[in-house]
């Protein structure tokens, strides 16, 4: 058994490559983004490889080398199930309704005169989105019909860029007034270079436009809760809404306390991962009637190795050491070694506990 795994320093394949090097597991580094990607694979089991959703490369090809692979019998993480609708709101809203999972109700027209109809007879406020974006960004608030109406006119004439500049120059400010720290002085400079020098992802990525998206506002919530579900083990958090704002991703403000999380947000989260087959999935909830909502889902998340523990599939809550990224690359393996003999099953014989028992 090999696997290949595209050496990204600072996603999770720093834990990934560490991870084979303590069990001795053959693996090789790939890049993705080579011509001769499928080539360098032939000898491989296996494909490992976190691309983010700023990748503007990766977007233009990772889903369709990934079906490709599996096509060809390769095992890949993230598979299809798990990735085809990562950054893509747009799909997730088919994706929830057709599963008939709990969620935010959702709206997107593809005509400017039938959005624009819509509009005069629903309610407000709604929340507008682009399907792509993340940490808050390009998710702003129609409060009022005219607002709505003046997103609706934008998204069909210029559209937005899928970068906005100004909305995360005012990111770095409230940091400022949040942390009062070096590192948010730091940023706030690199926040006003950015305003006139842009991202590769702006300058190599189309304005968004031809469509618009707007989503319920759920009022009286005070934070959100994200879990993520990889396998048979869940993590989650808290995430406090941002001071006179709507949104909680991207507020820095947070808590792993479990007893301060929602229980029935990491028992939907089990039952939907489930049901959608993935293999790592991130839910963003936020509560109506006191029942939980997902907004939103991704492949991939922002870990943080203080999270004191983790919910196996019966809710039961251990504290022990879990880093997620390696729980993803066992699990992985894992699905590699079903077939091979037992002197290949790695993830089954070298831990009693999920992720990182030897590490400890």
């Amino acid at each position: 058994m090999k696997i290949a795994i595209h050496n990204r320093p600072g996603s999770y394949s720093d834990e990934w490559i560490d991870y084979c090097k303590k069990q001795n597991i053959d693996f090789k580094l790939v890049n993705c983004l080579d011509s001769d990607i499928v080539k360098q694979l032939k000898d491989c089991d296996g494909l490992m490889w976190h691309w983010p959703h700023w990748d503007f490369k990766a977007a233009h090809f990772a889903r369709q080398l990934t079906y490709s692979l599996e096509l060809s019998g390769k095992k890949v993480f993230p598979d299809s199930r798990t990735c085809w609708h990562y950054d893509d709101k747009v799909g997730q809203k088919y994706l929830f309704e057709a599963m008939n999972i709990p969620r935010v109700p959702t709206y997107t027209f593809y005509d400017k005169k039938d959005a624009l109809s819509w509009c005069d007879k629903t309610d407000f406020p709604k929340v507008f989105k682009l399907r792509k974006g993340a940490s808050s960004m390009n998710v702003k608030l129609a409060r009022r019909k005219s607002d709505a109406k003046r997103l609706i006119r934008k998204a069909f004439g210029k559209g937005f860029p899928v970068v906005d500049r100004y909305s995360l120059f005012e990111d770095r400010i409230w940091k400022i007034k949040r942390d009062k720290d070096l590192k948010s002085i730091i940023g706030l400079f690199k926040g006003i270079v950015r305003l006139f020098i842009p991202t590769e992802l702006e300058k190599f990525s189309p304005n968004q436009k031809g469509y618009v998206y707007f989503q319920d506002f759920i009022p009286d919530n005070r934070y959100d809760t994200r879990i993520m579900v990889i396998g048979d083990c869940a993590t989650g958090l808290k995430r406090m809404v941002r001071e006179n704002d709507f949104r909680a991703s991207g507020s820095g403000s947070f808590t792993f306390n479990p007893d301060e999380i929602d229980i029935d947000c990491v028992k939907m989260a089990f039952e939907v991962a489930a049901r959608l087959k993935t293999q790592s999935v991130a839910f963003d909830f936020v509560s109506h009637n006191n029942k939980p909502l997902i907004v939103e889902i991704s492949y991939a998340s922002v870990v943080d190795h203080s999270n004191p523990g983790y919910w196996d599939k019966d809710l039961k809550w251990h504290y022990a050491e879990f880093i997620e990224e390696r729980y993803m690359i066992e699990t992985f393996i894992k699905s590699l070694t079903v077939n091979l003999p037992n002197k290949y099953n790695y993830a089954k014989n070298s831990h009693t506990s999920p992720a990182g028992k030897l590490f400890s």
